[in-house]
């Protein structure tokens, strides 16, 4: 559940997509070739079906000026955070960022593998992360600035 929620809009898709997954991976079983683990293809199922009903979404790719977010980009000030503040941070990113973000950081795909799985360049990939760090940076800085 908690990996569909990384990806879908709100709780009643990621339940959705959940019991999609489900019903997949149980149809599916037969299919498993041991060529990954168990929990591995399991994932990679929930994740694809998550991906899918964003995509049924439309408008997925939301194009943020490039001066909205111009801020310096340090991987350090994460280290403040906790898990669950960090995931809340996530979820607030437009879609098109947190499905690259979550992929790239948190399922661990190469660049090469988010644009085959999206039908995105590699390029749009990369973009999108940076764009996302940056995003993620900026909220960081307003819960800072909140603290003061």
């Amino acid at each position: 559940m908690a990996l569909c929620l990384r990806y879908c809009q709100n709780q009643e898709e990621a339940e959705d997509a959940m019991m999609e997954a489900f019903v997949k991976i149980y149809d599916k079983m037969d299919d498993f070739r041991f060529q990954s683990s168990l929990e591995t293809w399991m994932r990679r199922i929930a994740v694809n079906i998550s991906i899918n009903k964003i995509r049924a979404r439309k408008n997925i790719w939301t194009d943020i000026s490039e001066s909205e977010y111009e801020i310096g980009y340090n991987d350090h000030a994460f280290e403040q955070l906790n898990v669950n503040q960090l995931l809340k941070l996530i979820e607030q990113l437009p879609v098109g960022y947190r499905m690259v973000f979550n992929l790239y950081a948190v399922e661990g795909f190469s660049h090469k593998e988010i644009a085959e799985t999206l039908n995105i360049d590699e390029g749009t990939s990369r973009s999108q992360l940076a764009k996302s760090r940056k995003a993620l940076q900026a909220m960081l800085n307003n819960l800072n600035l909140g603290k003061a």
